[in-house]
């Protein structure tokens, strides 16, 4: 994991599980997620409860919860994964949107730690956003900031990586920017997971989607709804 020598400075922990910029290059029963190229408008299905997610991830999305985001990954080794939105209506959760996505080159583990390359495996909040890019008209608390600029020493294709971000609420201080580099489980345990632009290719622990993608979750996501993502490898979300 490289650090950024951009702007604030505050680069040098905040980037460190987003993107290195050296790689250039989906429970209940119910359908899969499709893994279509960008954003697919799926049939309005009814669903007591997120699609191929066991009780054990089941169980820890919150009560309140009526928004989750979630993660498909397709292997324990795979950089390669299917993210879905479900909103809940009454008792019911539908699919709004279904995109294709990418996470830790390495794939994913229970247990993430700093440098592992992997997506940590599990259910967190979604409380911040923030971008190089103007407020695209974010329900989440949105900080438009320099500082997490891409360096562009990365790779080309890495350059509009962090144009939007939501934290991920893995080892962080909820109601901070996403680039806050406070990590309250300590260093070792990583930090600094986001949802960000997808550059082709695995992360270093992040989940990265479309810029389509990104906008209609900054759109959509809600702190009033209590937004979660549910997140890792199929057979781990299914345990």
């Amino acid at each position: 994991m490289v650090a950024s020598a951009a702007a604030c400075g505050v680069l040098l922990t905040t980037l460190t599980s987003c993107g290195d910029g050296g790689d250039t290059k989906k429970g209940a029963a119910a359908e899969r997620p499709a893994a279509g190229k960008g954003s697919t408008k799926a049939p309005v299905k009814d669903l007591k409860r997120i699609p191929d997610v066991g009780d054990r991830l089941q169980s820890k999305i919150p009560a309140e919860s009526r928004q989750v985001v979630a993660v498909y990954g397709e292997g324990k080794d795979s950089a390669d994964s299917t993210v879905v939105l479900y909103t809940k209506s009454g008792s019911t959760w539908d699919k709004a949107a279904s995109w294709k996505g990418h996470n830790g080159k390495k794939g994913w583990t229970p247990d993430h730690h700093e440098n592992d390359n992997r997506s940590p495996v599990g259910v967190y909040t979604l409380s911040d956003a923030a971008g190089v890019l103007p407020d695209p008209g974010a329900r989440l608390p949105y900080t438009q900031t320099a500082s997490i600029q891409a360096p562009h020493y990365w790779a080309k294709s890495h350059w509009h990586d962090f144009d939007y971000v939501i934290a991920i609420d893995y080892n962080r201080v909820k109601g901070t920017p996403p680039n806050d580099p406070t990590r309250p489980q300590g260093q070792t345990k990583g930090g600094s997971i986001w949802l960000h632009m997808d550059h082709g290719s695995g992360t270093s622990a992040c989940v990265s989607v479309s810029k389509e993608a990104m906008e209609k979750l900054l759109r959509t996501l809600d702190p009033k709804q209590h937004p979660v993502v549910v997140m890792g490898d199929r057979a781990s979300l299914r345990a």
